[in-house]
This record gives C-alpha cells, sequence and structure tokens, in this order.
C-alpha cells in the first residue's frame, strides 16, 4: 500500500506544472502595463506570469497598494485587491 502511495505521489510531482512563462497568445507583457495604467495603477511593481495569468502588484490613484491578477487573453482585471 506506502508503495503505491509513493508511485501515486510520483507521478503527480512529474507531471508538468502549469508554466509560470507566458504564453504565445498571451498579451505582451508591455500591453498588460497598459492595461493596468489605464485601470488605474500609477505604478506596477511587480507583474509576472503565475498559473495561467499575470500577476503582480501596484500602485494606483488611491496611493494604496494592490495584488491583481489579469487575464493574458482579454486584458481584463480578474482579482484585485487591496495589500495590507
Amino acid at each position: 500500500m506506502k508503495r503505491l502511495a509513493l508511485l501515486a505521489l510520483g507521478a503527480a510531482l512529474s507531471l508538468p506544472a502549469f508554466a509560470d512563462t507566458p504564453g504565445a497568445d498571451w498579451i505582451p507583457l508591455e500591453k498588460a502595463q497598459q492595461l493596468l495604467k489605464a485601470a488605474g495603477y500609477t505604478q506596477v511593481t511587480k507583474i509576472k506570469a503565475d498559473d495561467g495569468q499575470w500577476e503582480g502588484e501596484g500602485l494606483k490613484t488611491d496611493g494604496m497598494k494592490y495584488d491583481f491578477h489579469l487575464d493574458p487573453h482579454s486584458g481584463k482585471i480578474t482579482k484585485e485587491e487591496m495589500d495590507m
């Protein structure tokens, strides 16, 4: 039984993870930053490809820091919350 569990765990760990690189069909990083600025971000302090989306943080016009997720195809912000 332990052997089966170890085999299952090994198989799960060997599966490719969602790549942390932008897909060929993603909007370019520069375009993502432009869309964020248009959405009220005065400064994007961090942005990276993660779990199939653009993810990062930045400062908005209210002076507060926010975490965001940006859809890599539509350019729409799918998650945004104030970072406290």
